[in-house]
């Protein structure tokens, strides 16, 4: 049991932080496990609640392909990938939609009022939040942002409210279509100008060895994200996050995170603590200091 003198530390070591990130914007992007466990949803909540309460304007993304897939079972669709996209024709769009838009988007945004009614949810494709264009003619209704409406949730912000956003847009013509949620985070903060965007993944970050979770690379920059990538250091869905968190620090956000979304409060202890507790990806090797002081998570 944590005693008072480990409470006083700890609160003592999230203040430089609280007060350094008060006023910012944070994405954070979710899936996986906090999607499926009402136990994390719950724990996401009271985490995502508690940047708000701080003065941070917090923004939540998610997708839910986990749930895409269970109901297209059921439906009696195949699940078909292209270079690791879904393929989305007419029938599966609206599964995606029924799924994002209806019910997982609500499940959050449920979660979060429940603690204290402040969550709004919105579609990408709600008032062109989300502007796209096609992907590849072989993945049909599949999209990649072309333009963010990021006035509209710094509006959200401003109204003392946190956007809970699904990732489903639409073209110039309103013809909505699906699309990768890590892309459209990566999207978002950097048309938001966000200090840092945070992907909830589930495993610890990027591992030298993907079977030892002792080998976290704790810290590196875009150039060497690329570098690992061309370098096929990295696989699997590793790939579009690292890509996504190079591509969101080069466009102008402070720095990218891929931490564990299965640890409890994973969030509170990457932005709050000295440690971190994942993978911080930024523009160059320095550490920023306040008055001499290490403050991006001593790594």
């Amino acid at each position: 049991m944590i005693n008072t003198n480990d409470t006083a530390r700890i609160l003592i070591e999230a203040l430089p932080y609280i007060r350094r990130f008060t006023g910012k914007t944070i994405v954070v992007k979710v899936g996986g496990l906090p999607m499926t466990d009402p136990e994390r949803m719950r724990s996401l909540a009271k985490d995502i609640l508690l940047l708000h309460s701080v003065g941070i304007r917090p923004v939540l993304v998610h997708g839910g392909g986990p749930q895409i897939d269970v109901e297209m079972a059921k439906a009696g669709i195949e699940v078909k990938r292209v270079e690791g996209l879904r393929v989305t024709d007419a029938e599966t769009l609206d599964i995606v939609r029924m799924v994002l838009v209806g019910k997982t988007n609500r499940d959050l945004v449920a979660a979060i009022n429940a603690l204290e009614p402040v969550a709004i949810g919105v579609a990408g494709e709600d008032g062109r939040l989300l502007e796209v264009e096609p992907v590849d003619e072989r993945l049909g209704y599949v999209g990649r942002v072309t333009k963010v409406r990021g006035a509209l949730l710094h509006a959200f912000h401003d109204d003392g409210l946190i956007p809970v956003v699904s990732t489903v847009g639409a073209d110039a013509s309103a013809q909505p279509y699906n699309i990768n949620a890590d892309d459209a985070a990566r999207a978002i903060a950097v048309a938001m100008k966000a200090e840092k965007i945070i992907y909830l993944t589930s495993t610890p970050g990027l591992l030298e060895d993907p079977s030892d979770p002792t080998t976290l690379v704790h810290r590196l920059t875009a150039a060497e994200a690329r570098r690992r990538i061309a370098d096929e250091g990295v696989t699997g869905g590793m790939i579009p996050k690292l890509a996504a968190c190079a591509e969101a620090v080069e466009g102008g956000v402070g720095s990218a995170h891929m931490i564990d979304g299965r640890a409890e409060h994973a969030i509170l202890v990457e932005l709050f603590t000295d440690e971190g507790i994942g993978t911080m990806v930024t523009t160059q090797n320095e550490i920023a200091t306040e008055n001499g002081v290490t403050t991006e998570n001593g790594r």
